[in-house]
């Protein structure tokens, strides 16, 4: 897990309404926690049934949410993190058309003009193009 990741992880938790109630002071541990599951050799199966027994039904679309802003925090997703994002789909039983929509969302959150490209001549038609 990069610097970036968790310093995403760090300041979703902070300001969502989710972890309201969650001590930050606790994030590290519980990160350190997962890695350790995940590392293990049926770990990512165990990571999988963990997610889906302790995430409630209305915050699924919250906790796809955290993993694409995770996803994109370094740069572009790679293909292992495409993958992990696929199988949290399936685990948390998240419509198609939900969870493109929040993957659009975090892709329009983190767009950035090209470093050649002048903002004040940038056509804003073509930030919509995929």
């Amino acid at each position: 897990m990069t610097d970036a990741e968790l310093r995403t992880m760090s300041e979703l938790v902070s300001f969502l309404p989710a972890f309201r109630d969650y001590d930050s002071k606790f994030l590290p541990g519980t990160v350190g926690a997962c890695v350790e599951i995940l590392e293990q050799e049926y770990g990512l199966d165990e990571a999988m049934t963990v997610i889906r027994a302790s995430v409630p039904t209305p915050l699924r679309e919250t906790a796809y949410m955290i993993a694409c802003e995770v996803a994109v925090a370094d740069g572009p997703p790679r293909p292992e993190e495409l993958r992990l994002l696929e199988l949290l789909r399936d685990t948390l039983e998240l419509d198609t058309l939900v969870t493109a929509a929040i993957e659009r969302g975090t892709r329009a959150r983190y767009a950035s003009l090209p470093e050649t490209q002048d903002p004040e001549t940038q056509d804003t038609a073509a930030l919509f193009e995929t």
